[in-house]
């Protein structure tokens, strides 16, 4: 649960912030989410007219509607907009069911996963140059940045597409009353079917039972140490981890005086300036160095849900930037210099930063190693292979231990419950009551 928690600002405590994710681009997209039904369980997603924009340095933001023919007509070339995204967004349910399936499988839907994989290989390649205007490419580069690897890349390409797909269909849902409201109906359900929820309690030897791991893989490891065959731990001790997300919480007194007054009502916003200079700062941070701009994403949560602003006035700017996998750095001056440069004035807006280096992700989240959020390098070989290329990536070779989690699986978007799919049979047939680790 712990990629969907809020919590109050320790020196505002009526200003919420998110911990982890703030916007859920499948909270209704998903199909566990769209058979759950967050609404029917009295959780409010609110879905803004604008999905995401980018701000560009000395020319109006590329924005990225709920409803794509607006968008298209606002960009410089929106017709190469609608032709990358409309065939998709006609399809999205299948994009979707693609994207969270196991890539190995023959799709159900073969003319979507077509349309998908030509355009993945458009945009996840040198070919990206197709999609024309500058403020086009940046807007695509930075839906494709969520997925921390170089771009381009067919990764990027593909976590890239589908959120924009999703944007235009199901739009980007955030809670009313902030990422907490997801966990605490997922628990409630859980414990009205008899579950047990222990929460901050490592674990250190073998549970009994079936077992579910939703962690890194390398946390069987640190349980089953001397019971797992040599051959699988060598595999599980390469695993590797990606780059790094050092986060910074904003208190701010006032709307952040974006030139564009469009932005203004844009709660998610990706800050990496042009396709160019996102490109160089992905590939600097995949290299270990930091980028002196670095790829910021953020969100402000509050212009879906005003309840998030306090009495006073103050409101929470959520962001994240990408650095190098362990950095240390503190990143508020980075994160600062980044929006300042976006919209001068921003310092005059700022109250307060909570800062936690890359390094410190951890402390929240054992699975994030170095910060890395995706719990893992995203590559197309991971995506396929799963954390140790066996016939079935879900299995380990320990009786009634599974591990669900991997790169990309479900992919950017959707990191508030492991996904189980037909071709993932965690609990076996003879289970009635699995132990869930994550």
């Amino acid at each position: 649960m712990a990629a969907a928690r809020s919590a109050a600002d320790v020196e505002f405590p009526g200003v919420l912030h998110d911990v982890c994710s703030a916007v859920h681009p499948l909270a209704l997209a998903s199909p566990f989410f769209a058979e759950f039904n967050l609404p029917a369980r009295g959780v409010t997603l609110a879905v803004p007219e604008i999905a995401y924009a980018n701000p560009l340095p000395g020319r109006p933001a590329a924005i990225a509607y709920h409803d794509l023919a607006r968008t298209s007509t606002e960009l410089d070339d929106g017709a190469s907009w609608r032709r990358l995204l409309g065939p998709l967004v006609t399809n999205f349910a299948a994009v979707v069911d693609f994207m969270l399936g196991d890539k190995r499988s023959v799709p159900a839907a073969l003319l979507p996963a077509m349309h998908l994989g030509l355009r993945m290989l458009a945009q996840g390649t040198p070919a990206w140059r197709s999609l024309a205007g500058e403020d086009s490419r940046a807007l695509f580069t930075g839906v494709a940045a969520h997925a921390i690897s170089r771009l381009p890349s067919l990764v990027s390409a593909g976590a890239g597409l589908m959120l924009a797909t999703l944007a235009h269909s199901v739009g980007w849902p955030i809670p009313v009353g902030g990422s907490q409201v997801i966990a605490d109906a997922l628990i409630d359900d859980l414990r009205a079917h008899g579950g047990e929820l222990t929460a901050g309690v490592e674990v250190t030897s073998p549970p009994g039972g079936v077992v579910v791991f939703d962690t890194a893989p390398t946390t069987l490891l640190h349980v089953y140490r001397d019971a797992l065959p040599d051959r699988y731990a060598k595999a599980l001790r390469r695993y590797r981890f990606g780059s790094g997300a050092a986060k910074v919480d904003f208190v701010l007194s006032d709307e952040i005086p974006w030139p564009d007054s469009r932005l203004s009502q844009a709660p998610t916003l990706h800050l990496g300036g042009t396709r160019e200079q996102m490109a160089r700062a992905e590939a600097e941070v995949a290299a270990g160095r930091h980028a002196d701009w670095p790829m910021v994403l953020a969100a402000s949560p509050h212009l879906a849900d005003p309840g998030r602003v306090d009495g006073a006035g103050r409101r929470p700017f959520w962001t994240y930037a990408h650095v190098p996998s362990g950095s240390t750095v503190d990143a508020t001056e980075t994160v600062t210099r980044v929006v300042e440069r976006l919209a001068p004035g921003f310092r005059d807006v700022v109250v307060a930063a909570r800062s936690v280096p890359a390094a410190r992700m951890v402390e929240h989240n054992a699975n994030y190693v170095g910060g890395d959020i995706s719990v893992g390098a995203n590559s197309v070989w991971r995506a396929i292979a799963g954390p140790t290329p066996r016939l079935n990536p879900w299995r380990t070779p320990v009786p009634g231990c599974t591990c669900v989690r991997r790169p990309l699986h479900p992919a950017p978007g959707c990191t508030a419950c492991p996904v189980i799919t037909p071709h993932a049979p965690c609990c076996g047939t003879n289970s009635a009551s699995p132990t869930c680790l994550s």
